[in-house]
């Protein structure tokens, strides 16, 4: 069984910092695209940052120069730095990842979300 574990949310001030985990376990045989995504109330959700296997790189407009994505392959373990925070950037945030499954087809899974919340 595949899990994505995420951790790191929580409340911060507005300008202040979070960094968030995310990883995967179970009988995964290859790592593809790791990324997280967000959904604030009454919002759709949208893709913040993404990084490929090869490490390109996407950010959201929204967060470009502010948050950073990076992995660490030996662990599994995807992060995102978040700086320069500000209430806009509440929300529910997704971890995902494009995995190689051992007896399964390659598909995408989900982390269980982690609240972040910027407020004063």
């Amino acid at each position: 069984q595949v899990q994505l574990v995420e951790s790191g949310g929580g409340l911060v001030q507005p300008g202040g910092s979070l960094r968030l985990s995310c990883a995967a376990s179970g009988a995964i045989t290859s790592i593809y695209n790791m990324g997280w995504y967000r959904q604030a109330p009454e919002k759709q959700r949208e893709l913040v940052a993404r990084i490929t296997s090869g490490g390109s790189i996407n950010y959201a407009d929204s967060v470009k120069g502010r948050f950073a994505i990076s992995r660490d392959n030996a662990k599994k373990t995807a992060f995102l730095q978040m700086d320069s925070l500000t209430p806009e950037d509440t929300a529910v945030y997704y971890c995902y990842a494009d995995l190689g499954v051992l007896g399964r087809p390659r598909d995408d899974y989900w982390g269980q979300g982690t609240q972040v919340t910027v407020s004063s």
